[in-house]
């Protein structure tokens, strides 16, 4: 799966994510791009979006997108914050659907 990872995460919790294509916001170039139009470059492009941004889903229209979100939620994103929500992760990925979001806790 083409994983990419919100600017506001480590990218070494891509590390984590063996057996995923992993990129980061900033990798492909688009650091600083407002949310609305971050999904927009990200469709087509990737089959999954992963942020620590809880109101991404309130703000967004997520349904019709064609890849699926999931929102990390933890005490903060420091990778040590993190890493223990990887396995829920994983199983998240493993089932994601276009136009779903799933929050990890």
């Amino acid at each position: 799966m083409r994983v990419i990872l919100d600017e506001c995460l480590p990218r070494r919790i891509g590390l984590e994510l063996s057996g995923h294509d992993v990129a980061t916001v900033p990798s492909a170039g688009w650091a600083g791009v407002a949310n609305g139009k971050l999904l927009a470059k990200i469709a087509g492009n990737y089959d999954a979006f992963v942020t620590v941004d809880k109101n991404l889903p309130a703000q967004q229209r997520t349904t019709t997108l064609s890849f699926g979100v999931i929102v990390l939620r933890a005490r903060s994103n420091q990778l040590a914050d993190l890493r223990p929500l990887v396995p829920k992760l994983l199983a998240a990925l493993a089932g994601l659907r276009p136009g779903q979001v799933v929050i990890v806790q």
